[in-house]
């Protein structure tokens, strides 16, 4: 029994030696060396600014005002737009109180007299006269010209008569369609994939007002864009073939989506811009017309992706801040900061091994170009602790790769026979 344990203590004490020799023997070679995966990356420093991206900290938020028109003065009277209307003798017996009609909606006012509309010429139709224009008067104005039509033009009734009254019943509206590609919402509104038909009064036929009736401003998941489809079939019909040529025919180096034709049936309303993109757009750009449909388009393609020392994974970048590298490592679990500092980073580990005494100390981001190619960018993780230059930017679609570099297995892996070797000893009652 002594006699094996004495053989047991020795192999381990020549294990120990010929890791130790193995170590002092690669070191030399091992310094300054590349990753096992051997990928040939672009330092971070050599690469143009153009392809690290830009902060979104320095975008500003669009003053909401901007996307509702105002209010006017008065109300200037429209086709189907519905009138109470009472005329003594007329429409309704002097013995008769005019009839009054309480609106659905608490914000509105009563309203007296008979109904009648606004028809699509723009005119109304009275008894015993003429039709009378109505689009674009005020309530005020129209008033006065039915007075004069009955009591002078056609002396229907005496000039003294006052019992003509002009009010409002329900005002004109215009139906618009709102589609949300994005989730989230509150009191118990679900905005991912549906579809709203709402109905907007005038002047409240807005983007804003929409918004509003549909679950409030974009969330999170959202672009940061508001799109405004407008015209005919048609009309889309034509932009939708023209884009599909160019996308046929567009040039493997190039991006078709810079190819993109104008679209004057589209209007892309921003919520958050670069100063010096300072976004022109009129009040009349964000009035909504029947037919209208305005589209919320969601962000799932604004990810990032990890693998290699990383847990393989999909998550979502954030659209209102910036997220460099080691927040992305920070997010996906891995080691940030504390080289060397011999912490647990088995979770970390692609096999699952025990205790790693140096963390992987580069990173490699897979970024797409502007064409259909992609650029390896190579980070020294060490260096961005001390270098934000080092800290760039995650973009959408980038491919973060962590891993080790061979000096760094090596180490890991003599520290691991090191390891087991006093484990073993101090089971066996051995010593080194």
């Amino acid at each position: 029994m002594i006699n094996m344990e004495f053989k047991s203590g020795r192999n381990h004490r020549s294990s120990l030696l010929f890791a130790i020799a193995l170590f002092g023997i690669l070191l030399p070679s091992l310094t300054g060396c590349s990753s096992l995966s051997g990928v040939n990356a672009i330092p971070v420093r050599r690469i143009p600014p153009a392809l690290l991206g830009r902060g979104r900290s320095d975008m500003q938020e669009i003053t909401l005002t901007r996307l509702r028109q105002d209010s006017p003065d008065v109300y200037d009277l429209g086709p189907e737009d519905i009138l109470g209307i009472y005329i003594e003798n007329v429409l309704g017996e002097p013995e008769e109180a005019p009839p009054v009609h309480f609106p659905e909606d608490s914000k509105d006012k009563p309203s007296i007299g008979y109904p009648i509309p606004i028809r699509d010429d723009g005119t109304i139709s009275l008894p015993l006269i003429p039709p009378i224009k109505a689009e674009g008067k005020t309530l005020e104005k129209l008033t006065e010209e039915i007075r004069r039509a009955y009591t002078i033009d056609h002396k229907i009734l005496p000039e003294d008569s006052d019992r003509i009254i002009v009010t409002l019943i329900k005002k004109r509206t215009i139906k618009v369609m709102v589609i949300r590609q994005e989730a989230g919402g509150q009191d118990g509104i679900t905005k991912k994939g549906t579809g709203f038909t709402v109905e907007l009064a005038a002047y409240e036929n807005d983007v804003l007002h929409a918004l509003n009736e549909t679950g409030g401003m974009p969330g999170i998941d959202a672009k940061n864009e508001i799109y405004i489809q407008r015209g005919a079939f048609k009309n889309s019909e034509e932009r939708d073939r023209e884009f599909a040529s160019i996308q046929y025919s567009a040039d493997p180096c190039c991006d078709p989506s810079q190819l993109e034709p104008d679209d004057p049936n589209t209007t892309v309303i921003p919520l958050r811009y670069y100063p010096e993109n300072f976004p022109r757009f009129d009040q009349k750009d964000v009035i909504l017309a029947d037919g209208d449909i305005l589209l919320i388009k969601s962000r799932d393609q604004d990810k990032f992706y990890t693998g290699g020392a990383l847990p393989g994974g999909e998550y979502d970048l954030p659209r209102d801040y910036d997220l460099d590298i080691l927040g992305a490592i920070a997010i996906a679990k891995g080691p940030v900061g504390g080289i060397g500092s011999g912490a647990n980073f088995s979770a970390i580990s692609n096999n699952g091994g025990g205790n790693k005494v140096l963390p992987p100390s580069r990173a490699v981001i897979l970024r797409k170009t502007p064409g259909k190619g992609e650029i390896p960018i190579l980070i020294n993780l060490k260096r961005t602790l001390s270098n934000p230059n080092e800290r760039i930017l995650v973009q959408p679609g980038d491919v973060i790769i962590v891993e080790y570099t061979v000096m760094e297995e090596v180490v890991n892996t003599i520290f691991s026979i090191v390891r087991v070797n006093f484990l073993l000893n101090g089971f066996n009652g051995g010593g080194f």
